[in-house]
């Protein structure tokens, strides 16, 4: 299975059939290995095509030529044939030379978990961003297993300084490769640069940003939609969400609120994806709150959030003030203790359930740093009464005489920008 950047391409019309393989190593359990190989089986079907076959075995360490062991990679061979399979697919990384001699034996394809993840990058890849981000993480995963068959494909040269044997096919596409992630990541750095631009005029707006991260489909659309009143594709499927989506909305209190959608995270997410998407992942460790969005119908809900967490602290994004929203609650009668056990809130995106003491834990969390103040504001200033409610949270407003009165929640910025109509504060 391969994608349109890599060396196999699925099939729309015939789905391909699929041997997953799986290796329990020193350490891990054979509970661990099948709850991945159950995760890698939905990866496949996202990719669109069709498990028929799953191989497991137990070793110390992987066989350094073919990962597995000569008895196994024997069965393997037997089962592909038995069924058929187009592609066999590890759920653990294969160096080069293990995929090589996997597929002189087995005869078809042998790929890895992180290629499948690709490949699911590049169908949902939509706007130019994304489209880049997934080709550069593509190339990045393809430099390295580039092949050639060295001497026999070198070009002769006739000009002095370039007889005898000139460069194989094998270091002509390396160095294209190479090219195209260079501009790659130009055209990467422009964006980043339009977007940090963007950030800084939301900054002088004096909106809070907040973020909306968690394991791929947890529901972190859905719960956007919900809170923004947006209409963002939300489906039960895995990373549906590549490119990150930022909306508005008020707070009970009043202020503005940008809230961003990323991609979902996964088990053994790709470094080569984490590397490509830290311009998009920006927006998580720039952003004053995390939602970290967990499923609460999900089985294993702790392996999930250590998943979230590592991506985190590998974008220096786990020092952002965190909220832990467990979703889903109407399909699971357990999700409500799960909240209470980890100190987070209960919600439902689907029916808005929760949806009300979230907005007021946001919002409470977000005016920490806030000081209320007391203001007396003329009549005829309406911009500095506008300004007031857009960047602050009012509390009291009572017309006197010539002058309103006003009692309103101010972030340290806003408390200097209006300090000219302070009365006291608190």
């Amino acid at each position: 299975m391969t994608s349109a950047f890599t060396d196999t391409l699925i099939s729309r019309e015939i789905r391909e059939k699929i041997i997953l393989v799986g290796v329990t190593l020193s350490g891990q359990t054979t509970e661990e290995t099948d709850a991945h190989l159950d995760e890698l089986a939905l990866l496949v079907d996202t990719a669109g095509a069709d498990v028929v076959g799953v191989i497991t075995q137990r070793r110390e360490s992987p066989d350094p030529a073919t990962y597995l062991g000569k008895g196994k990679v024997t069965e393997l061979v037997e089962l592909a044939y038995a069924v058929d399979a187009d592609t066999v697919v590890f759920d653990d990384e294969l160096t080069p030379a293990q995929q090589r001699n996997l597929e002189k034996q087995l005869g078809r394809t042998a790929i890895t978990r992180t290629a499948v993840i690709l490949d699911i990058f590049a169908q949902n890849a939509t706007s130019p961003e994304g489209k880049a981000q997934v080709e550069l993480a593509l190339l990045r995963f393809r430099l390295p297993r580039l092949r050639g068959r060295g001497i026999a494909l070198s070009q002769q040269s006739g000009v002095i300084g370039t007889r005898g044997p000139g460069e194989t096919q094998l270091e002509v596409d390396r160095r294209r490769l190479v090219r195209r992630m260079v501009q790659l990541e130009l055209e990467l750095k422009r964006v980043g640069a339009t977007r940090g631009t963007q950030r800084a005029a939301r900054q002088r707006g004096r909106r809070h940003e907040v973020a909306l991260v968690g394991y791929t489909n947890a529901g972190k659309s859905s719960l956007l939609n919900r809170l923004t009143g947006a209409d963002v594709l939300a489906e039960d499927r895995l990373f549906v969400t590549l490119d990150p989506r930022t909306r508005q909305f008020a707070l009970p209190g009043g202020e503005t609120i940008l809230m961003t959608d990323t991609v979902g995270f996964i088990r053994k997410l790709p470094h080569e994806l984490v590397e490509a998407f830290r311009s998009t992942l920006d927006s998580v460790h720039l952003a004053e709150l995390v939602l970290h969005v967990i499923d609460g119908s999900a089985h294993d809900v702790e392996v999930q959030i250590d998943a979230v967490n590592e991506v985190l602290r590998e974008i220096d994004a786990d020092g952002v003030p965190q909220i832990l929203v467990v979703n889903k609650i109407d399909l699971s009668p357990d999700a409500q203790l799960l909240a209470t056990r980890l100190g987070a809130v209960a919600v439902s995106a689907l029916t808005g359930q929760g949806i009300a003491e979230l907005l007021e834990i946001i919002g409470d969390s977000l005016r920490k740093g806030d000081l209320v103040s007391t203001l007396l504001v003329p009549f005829d200033r309406g911009d500095v009464l506008a300004a007031l409610h857009r960047e602050g949270e009012v509390l009291e407003e009572t017309n006197g005489e010539e002058t309103v009165l006003i009692r309103a929640v101010l972030d340290r910025a806003a408390t200097a920008k209006f300090a000219h109509f302070m009365k006291e504060k608190q």
